[in-house]
């Protein structure tokens, strides 16, 4: 197995997680919708629906870290970084991982795992309402999320290593994004003709890859 397979078979693990949390913005819209509809319409709102909505956001949120990490899409804060070199940018981030980031998830993994074990122990319930649900299948996603982030925060330092070594940043699974579904709409305009469409979507590639050079890693079409 080289570094490039293994590098996307974790971005592979990470992405297909995120995707199967996403899932839950359509259980936690049709809540909502219950709920809205049983408290505004029937005047009877259910009480453990507020305690549902929370988990299903807090899953969701917490699944999705290490896909947005996979995507190098997390908010970088330094603006002088999209001006470094590429062994410069990798020197920096190798350095931040671990520093920061190692650390960081440990600790989240081994207080997420106690935090999770102790629900588990008592039976907890929420007490946020009465009769409230049980939490500790909610807080059993702390560690399991700390520790897919973890995955794929050793894939990134793998990925500053070998932009170290070569110069160029390895290339990463590349997921849907905005430019494509520009171009699908601009494909099945009647209002706009062949000429226009072209120069739109070559206007928003070119829009694309400046923002994408202002980030580390190539991206890898699958």
């Amino acid at each position: 197995m080289n570094v490039q397979h293994f590098l996307h078979m974790i971005d592979a693990i990470s992405v297909w997680v995120g995707k199967a949390a996403a899932w839950l913005i359509v259980g936690l819209m049709m809540l909502v919708c219950v709920e809205v509809f049983k408290r505004y319409i029937m005047n009877m709102p259910t009480a453990w629906i507020f305690d549902a909505s929370s988990m299903f956001y807090g899953t969701l949120f917490m699944l999705a870290g290490a896909y947005t990490l996979a995507q190098n899409a997390h908010v970088r804060g330094d603006f002088l970084y999209s001006s470094m070199r590429p062994r410069t940018q990798a020197g920096l981030d190798l350095v931040l991982y671990i520093v920061f980031f190692l650390p960081g998830i440990a600790a989240l993994v081994y207080a997420g795992y106690d935090y999770a074990a102790l629900s588990w122990r008592i039976g907890e319930h929420s007490t946020v309402t009465a009769e409230g649900p049980p939490i500790y299948y909610f807080k059993s996603v702390i560690p399991l999320a700390g520790a897919l982030v973890m995955l794929q925060g050793l894939a990134e330092i793998v990925r500053c290593l070998v932009c170290l070594k070569t110069g160029e940043w390895p290339g990463r699974l590349k997921d849907v994004a905005e430019i494509d579904v520009v171009e699908e709409q601009l494909a099945h305009s009647e209002h706009v003709d062949e000429e226009t469409r072209k120069v739109a979507i070559e206007r928003a590639q070119q829009i694309d890859e400046t923002a994408r050079k202002r980030g580390s890693g190539g991206d890898l079409q699958t």
